[in-house]
This record gives structure tokens, sequence and C-alpha cells, in this order.
């Protein structure tokens, strides 16, 4: 596992869990970025499924700079350079390709890629990775299958996200090869149309100490 890439866990260590935002308006995607980092929460994965996305990144970095800003949902080397053109800190996808990894290293930026085998953890550790988010954490066999990969695989350290809620994420966060969870309870579709920060900000709050 020579050659992994230290930011990757430095970024993951930062807080218990990284809040996974779908922004539909820019300055709304301010707002939450605000909100999460007043409540604790400093990594933020913007998910690049709504038009705006970048926009939003771009808008967050420059306007929150000591928040952790990156990317979900990157699928291809043009959102990698895109990303990296906004001041995004970090790349985040649901899979791998061989495409994909290559693309990752050539864009210099601490990359997550998404596993949900054995194999496809081990492709990933064959390009010299050693962290990984595991996805749909939940879907995918849970804090289960997490705690059998660590017998294998006792080196690799995990973000699990999906399907993760505020009552689920220390089943996770209490096993030693997770560092964080990535959950999106704390930017609900409900929460973002009330434009409530300071709920959001309260959920940040008690996220950003939940034990493990």
């Amino acid at each position: 596992m020579s050659g992994a890439d230290p930011r990757v866990r430095a970024i993951l260590k930062l807080a218990p869990v990284i809040p996974v935002f779908t922004p539909d308006n820019i300055d709304d995607a301010v707002q939450v970025a605000h909100a999460l980092l007043r409540g604790g929460l400093p990594v933020i994965e913007v998910t690049l499924r709504t038009p705006n996305a970048m926009e939003a990144i771009k808008a967050m970095v420059e306007a929150v700079p000591d928040a952790v800003v990156g990317a979900g949902t990157v699928l291809d080397a043009k959102q990698l350079e895109q990303l990296k053109a906004a001041g995004g800190r970090f790349a985040v996808s649901p899979g791998a390709t061989d495409r994909l990894y290559a693309a990752a290293r050539d864009a210099d930026l601490p990359f997550l890629p998404g596993v949900a085998t054995s194999s496809e953890l081990m492709r990933g550790l064959e390009y010299g990775l050693d962290t990984f988010k595991f996805f749909p954490a939940v879907q995918a066999g849970g804090a289960a299958m997490l705690s059998a990969w660590n017998g294998p695989f006792g080196d690799v350290r995990f973000c699990p996200t999906g399907g993760i809620s505020a009552q689920t994420a220390s089943q996770f966060l209490h096993l030693p090869n997770v560092l964080c969870v990535g959950g999106s309870w704390l930017t609900t579709r409900e929460l973002l149309q009330a434009r409530d920060w300071t709920k959001i900000q309260q959920l940040a709050r008690e996220a950003a100490v939940l034990p493990g």
C-alpha cells in the first residue's frame, strides 16, 4: 500500500461525520457551509447531482475558507478538473474505474473511491490506496461487513456512506477501521426548503460529538 495519499486520512480524521449535501441554490449553499462549520463539522461533501453544484462548491470555498469542501458523485476526469479549478479540496466517487483512478492521480486531489465488494477493494489496493468510501454502506452489508473486512484488510480504513442516520452512525464509528461516516441527515430537503440554518447547526453540533 505504498504511495497512499496521507491527505485523505487527514481530512477524514477532522470530524466523525462528513455531511453529504446536494445544493439547489448557491446562496443557500454558503449558508449551509457556515452552519455546518459553526456546528463543528469542517468537512463537507457536495454531491455533483445538480447543475449548479460546481458553482456552489466555488462559492462555499470562497465564502467559508475554513471549511474543507469537496465533491461527491465524481464520475470522470472532467469533473476532477472542474473541482480543482473551483478550489475543491477532495473528491469522492460512488465506485471507481481504471480511468478514474488514473485521472485522480493526474489531478493530484485527495481521492476517496467507493467500494462495495472485496474485489473492488483489492483493485484499489493495487493502485496504492489504503482508504475508501464504503458505499452504499447499509445496503452493502453495514457494520457487519466492515467488521469482517478488518481481518483480511486490517490496514485499510473506511468512510461508510449510504443509509446511515444519527441513530445508527455509532454502529460504524466504534469499528477500528472506520475513520468517519458520511451522512445526509444534516441537510435534508425539508431543512433546506425551510432554510433552517439553526437546525442544521444544531444537528452538526450533535454529530460532531458522536462517540466512536
